[in-house]
């Protein structure tokens, strides 16, 4: 297969609307509001009407779905890399 073949990811075009963070964490009060005061610092005025909160199975983790204004991709590093330093967040897609 040469690297003609392969398929790239699509480039996003900032500002993007709607653009998906999903950050799954601890079940704990605590680690939800610092994953809440991340967000809002890093994504002011993101709707929290359309967030999506999912436990797991046995009620350890949560995931919660974000959707934001993405404005460029320091914002997003910034964001990815705030929420993946604290021992309570296990995963930012």
């Amino acid at each position: 297969m040469t690297q003609d073949s392969e398929q790239q990811p699509p480039k996003i075009e900032f500002p993007c609307e709607d653009y998906m963070v999903k950050v799954v964490r601890d079940a704990d009060d605590q680690v939800h509001d610092f994953v809440m005061d991340v967000m809002r610092r890093h994504a002011p005025g993101f709707d929290e009407s359309k967030l999506k909160h999912k436990p797991s199975r046995n009620g350890k983790f949560n995931s919660v779905t974000f959707y934001i204004l993405a404005t460029g991709e320091p914002q997003l590093q910034a964001l990815f890399d705030e929420l993946k330093a604290h021992p309570g967040v296990h995963m930012v897609l």
